[in-house]
C-alpha cells in the first residue's frame, strides 16, 4: 500500500468527549441481573481505549470494567471471544501447541463454560440452547467465540477460574464505522483500509529507482542500503518456505502463477490459501500481492521487480478484508492462519503486515501456537497517518515477545518513515522510502509487469522476512534463534539497541557471511 492508504488508516479517528469517572471500575453500578438502561456511548469507549494506549502503549480488554467491556460487545456484534483451561492448569503459554481439547479435562472445563453462559443468558430467554451460544469452537486452540447480550454473562465469566478471557472481539469494526448486522449506522469504509493502492507505478526511473538486473527483472533502489545484491552471490532464498498472512494474492498476476518459476527463480513452490471466512485466496484488496512481490517475487525476463528471496518458497494466505484486523472474520481469519503455518512442518518463516490497536488474546494463542513450534515471526510495527492521533508505538501483534517487530526509514539511515510507528518493541529496521522525494520500495502490481510502489512497516517487514530467508537458506540446519543472531551480528545497531529502531538495518550480505 502506498502512504495514502497506510496500515490503520482512519482507525484511530476517536471521538475527544468526556468519559465517565467509573469508566475503568469492575462494577460500577452494575446490577447482577439486569442490563444497564443505555450502554456506555461509543465515544467514551474510545477515549478510554486512547487513554490507556497513551498510558500504557497498548490495550487490552481486560484493563476495562465491565460497563466499558459490555458497552463494547453489545454495541459491535455481541461476539464474545472465551478462552478456557482446566482449573489449575499452569504454564498454558508454552504448552498450548502440545495440549489435547480432546482430553477429557479440556472437554470438561470448555462445557462448563457454556454452561455458565447457558445459565446466565437463559435468564432473558429460557429457549436458548447450546448451537444458538456458541457461534465458533476452535479445533485446535482453546477458545470460541458465543452470542452474549447480558452483562451478568460477561462479569460471571470474568471471575470463573477457567476461564482465561472474554473479550468483544467485534468492536473495532463498529469503532470504524461498520454497522454490526441489523443496526442502523454509517456505511461502512471497512473494505477501503489500506486498499485499492496496487497499480503500477508511472514514471519510474532506471538508475535511480531501479537497477535493470540479468535476466531481464528489476531491483529495487532501497535493495543497496542492506547489500541485498552482495547477499544474492552466496543466497536466493531456496529451500525456505515462508508463509505471508495477508489480503491474498492477485489471481491476475502470473509471477505468482504460472510464471512464478521463471528466469533466474526455478525449483519452488507456491501455496494459494484462504482463512477468512467465505472468502477466497484472491486479493480484493490489493496489499498481499504487493507483500509477496517484495518479498519472493521472481527474478525474471519480462521487467517486473525481482523479491530478496526471489528463489523461496511461498504460501500466501488470504486471512483478512484488509490492513486492520477489525472484525470478528478477521480474527478469526488471522487465528488460522497462524495455525496452519504452525502445522506446515516445511514453512520457517511467517510474516504478517496486519495490525490493530486492540490485544486480541486468541490471537496471542495462535501466534503461541505457532511460536511453540518454532516459526519466526516477523510482524509490522504500524503505519498511519493524521487521523491515527499521537500514538505511534508498536500495534498489535508486533507488540507481543514472540515476534519480531520491524518499521521502515528513509536513506537518511536517521529518520523513521514519514508515517511508520517505532518504539522499544522494534527488533529491525529496513529502509524502504528516499527522504528527497519519498519514492517508496517497489513490488508487483496487481497485473502486468510494470512495478509497484509501496510503503510504510508493512514492505519494510515482508523486506525482513525476505533477509531472514537469504540467510536460512545458506544456514539450512539451524534453529531460528541463530537465524535471528546472525541477523543481530549484522544489523547497524547492534553493538547499542535503540529504545526507537531495535538494532536498525541488517546487512543481509553480513548475515548470510561467507
Amino acid at each position: 500500500m502506498k502512504t495514502s492508504n497506510l496500515l490503520m488508516t482512519g482507525v484511530m479517528c476517536l471521538a475527544l468527549f468526556s468519559c465517565r469517572k467509573n469508566e475503568n471500575s469492575q462494577t460500577g453500578n452494575i446490577s447482577d441481573e439486569k442490563n444497564p438502561v443505555a450502554a456506555v456511548p461509543k465515544s467514551a469507549i474510545n477515549r478510554f481505549i486512547r487513554e490507556k494506549l497513551a498510558d500504557s502503549g497498548y490495550f487490552k480488554w481486560a484493563m476495562a470494567g465491565n460497563d466499558i467491556a459490555w458497552s463494547a460487545l453489545v454495541q459491535g456484534d455481541s461476539i464474545l471471544s472465551v478462552g478456557y483451561q482446566p482449573a489449575g492448569f499452569n504454564d498454558l503459554s508454552h504448552n498450548i501447541h502440545a495440549i489435547d481439547l480432546n482430553n477429557a479435562n479440556w472437554k470438561e472445563a470448555k462445557q462448563q463454560v457454556i454452561n455458565l453462559i447457558l445459565e446466565n443468558e437463559k435468564k432473558d430467554n429460557p429457549a436458548l440452547t447450546e448451537k444458538d451460544v456458541v457461534v465458533l469452537s476452535h479445533t485446535k486452540l482453546p477458545s470460541i467465540n458465543v452470542k452474549v447480550s447480558r452483562i451478568a454473562t460477561l462479569k460471571s465469566l470474568r471471575g470463573s477460574k477457567l476461564v482465561r478471557y472474554a473479550e468483544p472481539i467485534g468492536y473495532g469494526a463498529y469503532m470504524a464505522g461498520k454497522a454490526p448486522s441489523g443496526k442502523a449506522g454509517v456505511e461502512s469504509t471497512l473494505l477501503n483500509f489500506g486498499c485499492g493502492s496496487n497499480s503500477a507505478e508511472p514514471g519510474l526511473v532506471a538508475g535511480t529507482d531501479y537497477t535493470n538486473i540479468t535476466p531481464g527483472a528489476k531491483q529495487s533502489w532501497n535493495y543497496a542500503y542492506h547489500n541485498i545484491p552482495q547477499a544474492w552471490t552466496k543466497s536466493t532464498g531456496s529451500g525456505v518456505k515462508v508463509m505471508i498472512i495477508d489480503t491474498g494474492v492477485s489471481p491476475d498476476q502470473p509471477n505468482f502463477g504460472s510464471l512464478f518459476n521463471q528466469g533466474s527463480s526455478s525449483g519452488r513452490t507456491i501455496q494459494k490459501l484462504v482463512t477468512y471466512p467465505g472468502g477466497t485466496p484472491d486479493d480484493l484488496c490489493g496489499h498481499g500481492t504487493s507483500m509477496a512481490g517484495a518479498l519472493a517475487a521472481p527474478r525474471g525476463t519480462s521487467g517486473s521487480a525481482a523479491g530478496i528471496a526471489y528463489n523461496s518458497n511461498l504460501v500466501t494466505v488470504h486471512a483478512a478484508e484488509n490492513v486492520v484486523i477489525l472484525s470478528q472474520e478477521s480474527v478469526t481469519g488471522v487465528t488460522n492462519a497462524y495455525i496452519l503455518g504452525g502445522d506446515d512442518p516445511n514453512v520457517k518463516i511467517i510474516s504478517m503486515s496486519l495490525g490493530t490497536i486492540i490485544d486480541v488474546s486468541v490471537i496471542i494463542d495462535a501466534i503461541r501456537y505457532a511460536y511453540n513450534k518454532q516459526k519466526l515471526i516477523f510482524c509490522a510495527a504500524g503505519t498511519s497517518n493524521s487521523f491515527f492521533g499521537s500514538f505511534i508505538g508498536v500495534i498489535f501483534p508486533a507488540n507481543q515477545p514472540e515476534v519480531y517487530a520491524i518499521t521502515g526509514m528513509k536513506d537518511n539511515l536517521t529518520e523513521r518513515c514519514g508515517s511508520c510507528h517505532v518504539g522499544s518493541k522494534v527488533a529491525f529496521t529496513v529502509v524502504m522510502e528516499k527522504a528527497s522525494n519519498g519514492r517508496l520500495a517497489l513490488s508487483t502490481a496487481m497485473t502486468g509487469n510494470d512495478p509497484s510502489t509501496v510503503g510504510g512497516s508493512s514492505v519494510a517487514t515482508a523486506s525482513c522476512a525476505g533477509i531472514a530467508a537469504l540467510v536460512w537458506s545458506k544456514y539450512p540446519s539451524y534453529p531460528k534463534d541463530s537465524i535471528v543472531a546472525r541477523m543481530i551480528r549484522a544489523a547497524s545497531l547492534s553493538q547499542n539497541k535503540s529504545n526507537q529502531f531495535g538494532w536498525g538495518n541488517v546487512d543481509a550480505n553480513a548475515a548470510v557471511g561467507q
